[in-house]
């Protein structure tokens, strides 16, 4: 996690201001070639947060793309109350709430992947793993295989919302405090609050014995929003 703290501090002082602004222009008039840029330059690290918000990386992609769509489509807008990476992010943040509000409406009951299954042509039942088409590796689920990532990133996912993307966006993206509250729409404290919460849990998660790696870490987290700091 130091080294993902790291990366994303560095990456925020990439630009300057005034190079930032420059960009700005460029896509604000249409330039193809820096909208280019902009995705080489974002789409792995939006990937990567969406991967880790909504937990499932077939909508983390799909949804990748629809946040840059939507930074095409708005930039014309754009004016500056933040910097340019910091709006992408909160984009791709409220992408990731629809997502979750919409999967929570539309949840259907999950198939064992051990179910039977009929085969249309031979009329022979099938196992569904069996029928399941084993995608390509990404760059992102090979990087998984590294054991202790594979480890954080499972702990990651026992810390509930909205600890999980707070901790995200400020120990492994490098966001100032500032941003991470102008990002979630809240206040330092709160976003203070988020944080030593999601760490907590995050450790706790870490530290559990192996046998109950996959309780929740939520254990005396479940309080309202309203009484967290403000």
């Amino acid at each position: 996690m130091q080294a993902d703290l790291t990366m994303g501090n560095y990456a925020s002082t990439l630009t300057f201001p005034s190079q930032e602004a420059a960009l700005i222009a460029e896509l604000q008039a249409g330039s193809e070639e820096a909208f280019a840029g902009l995705i080489a330059r974002y789409y792995q690290p939006i990937y990567s947060l969406l991967a880790r918000a909504v937990q499932d990386r077939a909508d983390a992609a799909d949804l990748t793309q629809e946040v840059f769509v939507k930074v095409f489509r708005g930039v014309g807008s754009f004016h500056g109350e933040s910097s340019l990476r910091t709006w992408i992010y909160r984009i791709a943040l409220r992408e990731a709430s629809n997502q979750r509000r919409w999967w929570a409406r539309h949840r259907q009951p999950e198939i064992p992947i051990e179910q039977e299954m009929v085969e249309s042509e031979s009329g022979q039942p099938v196992l569904l793993k069996e029928m399941l088409v084993d995608p390509a590796e990404s760059p992102f689920e090979a990087a998984e295989r590294e054991e202790n990532r594979a480890r954080v990133e499972a702990a990651l996912k026992q810390v509930p919302e909205p600890y999980r993307t707070t901790l995200i966006l400020r120990d492994i993206e490098g966001f100032i405090y500032e941003d991470v509250a102008e990002m979630q729409g809240v206040n330092l404290g709160t976003v203070k609050s988020r944080l030593a919460r999601g760490r907590a849990a995050l450790k706790a998660s870490l530290t559990a014995p192996a046998s109950y790696a996959g309780s929740p870490a939520s254990a005396g987290l479940e309080m309202p929003l309203g009484e967290e700091a403000r």
